[in-house]
C-alpha cells in the first residue's frame, strides 16, 4: 500500500500501473484535499478503481464533473435522460462481438480526444468480461534510443472509419445489439496526432497509436507505415505492460486515454453485462516536437 496520501489509501499493482483506491466513498462531492489526492493517484497510476460504490446516474455524472467537463461521444446513442452517459449493455442472447473488443484509446480520432474514461459496473457476469489495459509509458521507455528518435518525429493519422464508417465493421454487422451504434459519413474524417504523446500533467512520453483508430503514419508509404505500426502494436501489448482488470458490481474505474490502451474481453456469452460510461474532455495531443 502506498503511504504518500493522507486522505485515501492506494493499493498499486506491480510496476505501479493500475491501483485500487480505498478509504473513501464517491457518492457525494469529494473535499478539495481528497480530490487532489485522487487526481494525483490517477496521474501516478494511469488506471484507478473504487470497489463497492453504488451510484445513481446523477451521482456518476457529478463524480465525472469533478475531473473536468464531459467529452463528446459520437456514433453511440446515449441514455435518453442522461445525454452524457453511454450504457454498454449486452444481453445473454446476444451473439454480436462484445463492444470495445480491440486495443484502442477512446475516440483518438477527435481533434481533442477525451483525457479519461469512467466506467461504472451495474451488472457483471460470473465469467469473462475483463478489461485489459496497456501501459503506453513503459512501452515507450523500453524502446531503444534510436527507435525513440525516429518515433518522436512522426505523426499518426487517426479516424473512426474502420469501426464507424458507412463501410465500417458496425455498418456491416448482421447480429443485433442492445446498444444503438450509428455508422456515419462523419467517421471518414481524419485527424493527425503525434505518435509519441507528452502527457500534460506528468510530462512523461507515451506511445499514442492503436489498431482501431490509427490508419497510418504521415509521410510514409502504406507498406512502411503498416510494418512500423504492426511492430508497435505487438510491442505495446506485451504481457509485461498489460494489467488485467477484473470487474465486480458497483465498481468504478477511471483510466487515462492519453497514456494507455484498453481492450474489452468477451467470454461471457449467455450472461448479462451492463456498464455505464462517461468521458472526460481532453486537450489536443502534444508531441515531443511541434507538428509542422
Amino acid at each position: 500500500m502506498n503511504s504518500n496520501y493522507q486522505h485515501i489509501q492506494i493499493h498499486p499493482n506491480a510496476h505501479g500501473f493500475g491501483a485500487r483506491v480505498s478509504g473513501i466513498t464517491i457518492d457525494k462531492p469529494l473535499m478539495p484535499a481528497v480530490l487532489e489526492e485522487v487526481k494525483r493517484a490517477w496521474a501516478a497510476h494511469s488506471v484507478i478503481f473504487f470497489a463497492d460504490q453504488p451510484l445513481t446516474h446523477s451521482q456518476l455524472e457529478a463524480f465525472t464533473l469533478q475531473f473536468g467537463e464531459f467529452g463528446v461521444d459520437p456514433y453511440i446513442l446515449p441514455m435518453e435522460d442522461h445525454p452524457h452517459i453511454l450504457e454498454l449493455r449486452r444481453e445473454p442472447n446476444e451473439t454480436a462481438v462484445n463492444f470495445g473488443a480491440q486495443w484502442h484509446s477512446d475516440w483518438s480520432f477527435q481533434e481533442r480526444p477525451p483525457a479519461g474514461t469512467i466506467l461504472h459496473s451495474k451488472v457483471t457476469p460470473p465469467v469473462g468480461g475483463d478489461t485489459l489495459f496497456a501501459d503506453g509509458y513503459r512501452a515507450y521507455d523500453d524502446l531503444s534510443d534510436t527507435m525513440k528518435g525516429c518515433l518522436n518525429n512522426l505523426v499518426a493519422i487517426h479516424s473512426a472509419r474502420m469501426p464507424y464508417g458507412k463501410e465500417g465493421l458496425f455498418a456491416k454487422e448482421t447480429a443485433s445489439r442492445s446498444m444503438k451504434i450509428v455508422a456515419s459519413e462523419e467517421a471518414e474524417k481524419t485527424w493527425p496526432h503525434p505518435l509519441v504523446r507528452v502527457h500534460p500533467v506528468t510530462f512523461r512520453k507515451a506511445l499514442y497509436v492503436s489498431p482501431v483508430y490509427t490508419l497510418g503514419i504521415q509521410g510514409m508509404t502504406q507498406g512502411e507505415s503498416t510494418a512500423l505500426l504492426s511492430y508497435l502494436y505487438q510491442h505495446m501489448v506485451q504481457e509485461k505492460y498489460v494489467y488485467h482488470h477484473r470487474w465486480a458490481a458497483n465498481m468504478l474505474t477511471l483510466w487515462d486515454n492519453r497514456c494507455t490502451l484498453h481492450n474489452a474481453e468477451g467470454g461471457y456469452d449467455g450472461y448479462q453485462r451492463i456498464m455505464h460510461r462517461t468521458t472526460l474532455a481532453g486537450e489536443r495531443p502534444v508531441g515531443v516536437l511541434p507538428l509542422n
